[in-house]
Order: C-alpha cells, then structure tokens, then sequence
C-alpha cells in the first residue's frame, strides 16, 4: 500500500517568473480529494468575486486525481478556471500522453496552479515535482506543430488561445484531444502561456503496487463485461448520432430541425466504412483505446502525428456535420481537424457557425462584411472557422466571443440557445424536460457530461414526473462531480459499483462509496457557491429563448416556460437550496463547507421547500467567515 496521494500544490506566477510550493492541509485533501474537488476550491478561495477571466488576476490549475492513471482507458487530467465564455467556474477534462506522465511530473503535488501574466510567450516545464519557465518561439504555431517543436508530453494553445477565442481549447498530444469547453486555452494564452510540458514515466497500477495492480484489472474486467464498456468497444461515441437522429434530438441546421437526412453518410455505418476502406490503403489509424471511444465531457478528434484523420468523436459529426448541414463524412472529419489545430472547441465553433449562416439568411448581417455563408457548404464553414481563430474581420471577431456576444452585436438571439453564453451541445432539450433540466443547471454553460438523462427518459415507458426528472439530474450531476475528483472518466466510472472505493484503498486513502457520493455533493454545492457569489441567479438557470419555441420544421414543441419553471423549483428543493438556487445553511453544515464559506457569498437559511410551506425562516445576514 502506498502512502497516500499528493499533499502539495504547486505555483507558478509568471509575472514575476517564481515557482513555489505550498503544503495542502489534511483536511482540504479528505473534503476534496483531487482533480476537480482541488480546483474548485482553489478557485473559490483564491479568486476576488468580479476577478476577469483574461486577466493576470484569474489562475489556472491543472490537477490530477488520486486514481489518474490506475483506471481503465487513458488517464485524465483536468484545467479549471473562471471561464472567460460564461463568467462561471469551470472544469475541462483532456487524455492523451499529458495525462499520464503529468502525476509524476508533479511528484508530491496534486496540481499545478499558474498566475499572473508573462511578459513574453512562455513554456512551463514540469519535472520531479519541480517547475522550470521558458521563452518559446511557436506563437502563431498550430497546435499540432508546437506539439511536433517541443520535446515531451505537451498540452497547448493554437492561434485561437492566442487570440483568446472564448471557446478556444487545451490540447495535447498534437491536437489528438482536447480541454474543450469554457475557454480554458484563452486564459492560457492571455497569460501568454505558449504550453506546459510534462516529463517523466507514465503512472501505471504496477508503479502503485500489488494491490493496486490487482483492484484496476478487476475494474477492468467490470468495465469490459458492463453495457457501457461493450457500446463503447463496439462503436465508441459515434452511436450517439444516430441514437439522436432516430429519437428526434439531433439539431440539424443550427436547431432549425431535430433529425438530418444525411445522418447515415456521416454516423456510425460511415465511420466503420472508411475505417475498413483506409485501414487497407494504409492510411486510416482507427483508435482502439477505450478511453479513445470514451470521450470525455470535451471533444477528442484523433489526429495521426502524419495528418491522417482517425475516427471523430460523437460531438463531431454531430455539431460539425447535422448542425451546418454537411453530410460527407471526410468534409467533417476535416473541419473536426480544423478545429482541434487552430485551438477551438468544436461545439460552440460549429454554433458559432451555425448562427452566422442563420443571422445572414434572417438579414442580421446584411450591413458586415461576410464570407459566403450556407448549410451544407463545408468549404464556407472552414473559412470562417479560420477567420474566426484569428478574430480575422468584424463577423469573426464579434463569433469568437460566442454567440451571445454576436447576437448582442448584430441581433438574432433567438436564433442559437445557449446557457450562461456557452451554445447547447447535441441532445435538442425540446425532447427531454429532463435534458432541459441538465442543461440549465450545468455548474459551468450548458453541458451533456453533466447529466445526460435523455437516453433515459426517452426510452422510460411511462412519462417522468418533475421529481423524477429533478432526481436523475442531481444523482449524475453528483456521481460525476465525485468521480471528476479521481480524475475518472465517466463513462467508466458508471460502470463501477463502489465509485471506486477499492483503488482508493489501495493507494492509501479509505472511502467508503456513500463518503464518495458525498464528496460529489459538496463540489458541486462549492461550484455553485462559486457562482452565485459571481451574482448568477435562478434568471441564469432559465432555459434560453430559441427551446421556447417550436422547431423551425414544426415536429418538437417548445418547451413550455411556466412547466419548466415549475421543475427548476423542484430540482431546487430537492439540492436543498432556496428558490433563487442558493444553497442553504443547513446543506453547508452537513457538507462541511460552512467555515470556507466568505462574506461575499449570500447563504439563506430557508431552502425552496420551505418557501412552500410558508413557514416564514426567511433568510440570515450572519454569514459564516473564511477558515483559515
């Protein structure tokens, strides 16, 4: 058995090019373990209510788990920081090679926090739980080529990073995958952080011990023999399309339908016929990981050191292909490419996109300068998902701060639904109140990683009722907050019965699985805290206006404002916060989370539920104070 897991953060300011290292105290590593329980409440105590996502004041961290590494598929890590998209708290997950070598590359720390802004574009270096900074020449680099120029497992920012796209990305192993979502790479490169590289040996079962050997091929057994592991084995993420399309989910030219006429030429029967077609020419690498099938929360294009495309990613076809329109299936594996180069997240790329052809054709845009803009048409897509990694004219300037940005410029917000300014991913909430739900409460935008009870719902055989739909919500939300501080991908972690107690064991720390749910609880209750002191109200958690409506085609009702509303007080009560979505005194108490709590954030005492029953608690102005 080993000793435990790191005990130590450690910082780089790269204002003033000093590296420092700070003990974590027991307790903080028992309340919140790693990955994203370490971020979160990094974030919360560190960052001044108000702080700029792009400024030197905003840090990013970069954690690992205790179970990074020892799980089955490719280890994660994760980047946490104040999304400069949606002004909340956020956590993007990415694999690859960086994940695995970056536990011993920070040695006896748990994460890696960097702040402050250097003066020049600069590479940090993690080695034996030591950090080194260095100038770089690979600004303006693709991702792909910063990765080929530097030497090491590398995670880094494109042209978008650089010109800090609100959405654009993190990527390691040359682009091969990415941190998506939130705009973690334009953080990094607002503090003129080229790339972070990690060196040292990949962490294995076998460099823990025995025990831990023995407990990760039980998992591994358990994942292979699950329903989760052989769908994913079988065809990885790309199902998800065509599960979408057949249940009438998939918005198809930028939300304006549910389902696309050309889902076979780009979905699952597509993929296997180009794997076969070019695995004998030679030059098709067809991804056998099963991590590489398990996506993450954020996109993972593939792409072959020598440029060849392997198979994309569910999102990919999904949102590139289904949301502009595009069914050939190379035009989309390319523009996934594009994509993952230039630095920028797929889903609200492809949004952006989708928006800008819908603003052209309702005259929004009649008065700028555009591109030739059209469904279906993949080469007007890649230009302006070039011109929109380099803010390269006013259109693409004004899209690569998000759609809600474009649309507060020109007009058109109800054209593409977003949550807290990040677009909606690929389940259309319209056929899922439950969805709807997930998306709206998402701790950082609307996200299907993390709660997707669609697939659920949509198969229940009898209707959902509010409180079942609020329930499904909030056990994912809380099962996936808990295994996000392993850091365990989700996919596998549902397969695991004890949550991942055993391994636990193994590398020193006792859990017991109702202790992991509660970990869950208490970081996603801290991400919200996070928010509501960033001023995000129950208003925040409405769903946007274009799901209001009907589909453009007429087959999906809106959804209904006054039923939803109705839900969100449900979901309130049963998360124990009050009606403005503020958790409450009580929650905290059991939690352990009252003496973290500061004076900026508003704690009431009376929950949703007892706003009900008229009771008349009211609410505290006695807040509880910062520990020390």
């Amino acid at each position: 058995m080993s000793s435990g897991p790191p005990t130590r953060v450690l910082r780089v300011d790269l204002s003033t090019g000093t590296v420092t290292s700070d003990s974590l105290p027991p307790s903080v590593r028992r309340r919140f373990l790693g990955g994203k329980g370490i971020g979160a409440y990094t974030l919360y105590r560190e960052l001044a209510p108000g702080t700029d996502p792009l400024s030197p004041a905003n840090v990013l961290v970069l954690a690992v788990g205790p179970l990074t590494g020892l799980l089955p598929g490719e280890p994660r890590c994760v980047a946490v920081t104040k999304s400069p998209l949606s002004g909340t708290f956020t956590d993007s997950y990415v694999g690859g090679s960086f994940a695995a070598r970056l536990p011993n590359a920070l040695g006896d720390h748990v994460a890696v926090v960097v702040e402050g802004r250097a003066t020049e574009p600069t590479v940090v270096r993690l080695s034996d739980g030591a950090a080194t900074l260095h100038s770089t020449d690979q600004w303006g680099r693709s991702i792909s080529e910063t990765n080929r120029a530097l030497d090491g497992s590398t995670a880094c920012i494109g042209p978008a990073g650089e010109h800090r796209v609100r959405y654009a990305t993190l990527g390691t192993d040359g682009g091969d995958h990415q941190a998506g979502r939130g705009g973690v790479g334009a953080v990094a490169g607002s503090k003129r952080l080229k790339a972070v590289v990690a060196d040292g040996d990949p962490r294995t079962p076998a460099s823990v011990g025995a025990e831990a050997v023995s407990v990760a091929e039980t998992y591994d057994r358990a994942f292979h023999e699950s329903d989760t592991g052989r769908w994913l084995d079988a065809s990885g993420t790309m199902e998800t399309l065509d599960f979408a399309n057949e249940v009438g989910v998939l918005p198809t030219r930028g939300w304006q339908a549910d389902r696309f006429e050309g889902s076979e030429r780009i979905g699952i029967d597509a993929v296997r016929a180009a794997a076969t077609a070019r695995e004998r020419d030679g030059d098709f690498r067809v991804s056998t990981s099963r991590s590489d099938s398990a996506v993450t929360d954020d996109h993972e294009d593939a792409v072959s050191d020598d440029g060849h495309s392997t198979v994309p990613r569910g999102a990919t076809p999904m949102v590139l292909g289904a949301g502009l329109g595009i069914d050939d299936f190379d035009a989309v594996v390319a523009l996934g490419d594009r994509c993952d180069r230039l630095g920028m997240d797929v889903i609200s790329a492809a949004n952006a996109v989708a928006w800008a052809v819908r603003a052209s054709d309702a005259g929004y845009l009649d008065d700028v300068e555009t591109p030739p803009l059209a469904f279906g048409d993949p080469g007007a897509a890649e230009a302006l998902l070039t011109r929109i990694a380099t803010r390269d004219g006013e259109l693409a300037d004004a899209l690569a701060d998000g759609v809600d940005a474009a649309a507060a410029r020109f007009g058109g917000d109800d054209l593409v639904p977003t949550v807290k300014s990040v677009a909606l991913p690929a389940y259309d909430p319209r056929g899922s109140l439950a969805m709807a739900l997930a998306y709206a409460t998402s701790d950082r935008g609307a996200c299907h990683r993390r709660a997707r009870p669609v697939i659920a719902e949509v198969f229940a055989t009898e209707t959902w009722s509010h409180a079942e739909r609020a329930e499904a919500v909030t056990a994912e939300q809380t099962l996936r907050s808990a295994l996000w501080c392993l850091v365990a991908d989700d996919f596998v972690g549902e397969t695991l019965s004890d949550y991942g107690a055993d391994l636990l064991a193994a590398v020193g720390l006792e859990y017991e699985p109702n202790e992991l749910l509660d970990l869950g609880e208490r970081v996603w209750t801290l991400t919200r805290l996070f928010n509501v002191r960033e001023g995000f109200t129950r208003d925040e958690d409405r769903l946007p206006t274009p799901v209001r409506q009907p589909s453009a085609d007429d087959v999906r009702e809106g959804v209904d404002p006054a039923t939803f509303d109705d839900l969100l007080s449900t979901y309130y009560r049963v998360r124990e916060w009050d009606t403005e979505g503020r958790p409450t005194r009580a929650l905290l108490e059991r939690l352990d989370l009252v003496a973290l709590v500061d004076d900026a954030t508003p704690v009431p005492t009376e929950t949703a539920a007892d706003a009900d029953r008229g009771d008349g608690t009211g609410t505290t102005d006695d807040e509880p104070g910062r520990d020390a």
